[in-house]
């Protein structure tokens, strides 16, 4: 458990260093250059890396190209955002504002805390492993405080939302307050092929002496475990717990969802397979009402307005910053 928990904080240190933009450690290349400070493509790598090999892993061709080059440049415009806000502070820092050591001393003694278990040997080792002093680890804890509080500075939260304004998202997301119609199903299946049951009609006489069984009194997942041949649920007794119009095949949702709870389908046949079903109860759809969901919705539209005055206030440093992107 220590070992993922160190090998997570030195990716957490390799992604917050690139937050740390400093001409020196341009190594490969420039990316972008804010008011003479630059960002290079290895700043821009460190900080999509695990995304990026997720991507490559999921995309191939032009696809994987088009994904990969839109993900680079939406870093790259954060990367820029956050230099154009250092440099907003260093500004400030000529009218006196400062950030007390205190507060960084203190982040740093929390990650020792709550990262290594206080053990501050074992987090020097993980920093010299990276390649980095406590120092230069300090920088960039500074430089990350720095960032967040610039942006809660100027970036107001005394927004009113109106009544008016909750009735209308609720109307447009309804959806997102309502579950479907659904149903708990158990289910057996009996797959048609050259096992053999020893019956002249196969799986299917199989199937309908099973549901003979099951409408006898039969233990419904009793009868699964034993003869369900479906790997999934056979050791959970036939169980497929909720499921919604969208679950199954539409051939085997509209018969299930013709049932009544408690009641067991006739042997359905699709394909070369035979299905007997159960639905052990009912939900109806159901969509919250405004009242219920109203202080949810208010958060949202707050935390909305919060991202469009942030962007509104980078716009205004960008407008005023000579920013050269690099291709």
């Amino acid at each position: 458990m220590k070992r993922l928990i160190v090998l997570t904080f030195a990716l957490a240190i390799a992604l917050a260093a690139s937050l740390h933009a400093q001409q020196s450690e341009v190594i490969d290349g420039i990316a972008a250059v804010v008011n003479g400070d630059v960002i290079t493509y290895s700043q821009v790598r460190e900080l999509i890396g695990a995304r990026e090999r997720a991507l490559r892993n999921s995309y191939q061709g032009s696809e994987l190209e088009n994904k990969v080059k839109e993900m680079r440049l939406a870093a790259l415009k954060d990367l820029v955002d956050r230099q154009l806000i250092l440099q907003e502070f260093k500004k400030k820092e000529k009218d006196g504002a400062t950030i007390p050591t205190y507060i960084i001393d203190e982040r740093v003694k929390d990650i020792i805390r709550t990262e290594f278990g206080g053990d501050r040997s074992a987090f020097v080792r993980t920093l010299k492993s990276q390649g980095y002093t406590i120092t230069k680890f300090k920088e960039i804890e500074r430089d990350k405080f720095i960032v967040q509080a610039m942006r809660q500075t100027f970036v107001k939260d005394d927004f009113v939302i109106s009544p008016n304004q909750i009735q209308a998202y609720y109307d447009k997301h309804k959806l997102d307050y309502s579950t479907p119609e659904q149903i708990k199903l158990r289910m057996i299946v009996l797959r048609d092929d050259d096992s053999g049951t020893g019956l002249p009609g196969g799986k299917k006489e199989m199937a309908k002496e099973i549901r003979a069984k099951l409408t006898s009194g039969a233990e419904f997942g009793r009868m699964a475990q034993m003869y369900s041949e479906d790997p999934t649920t056979q050791q959970a007794d036939g169980d497929w717990g909720w499921i919604d119009r969208k679950t199954l095949s539409e051939e085997l949702t509209s018969r299930a969802f013709a049932l009544r709870a408690g009641e067991i389908s006739d042997v359905i046949e699709v394909g070369n397979s035979y299905y007997i079903m159960m639905v052990e109860a009912r939900k109806n759809a159901a969509t919250k009402p405004i009242g219920e969901v109203r202080d949810e919705i208010e958060q949202n539209l707050i935390q909305q307005e919060k991202s469009k005055e942030m962007q509104r206030w980078l716009d205004t440093l960008r407008q005023n910053a000579y920013i050269k992107i690099y291709s």
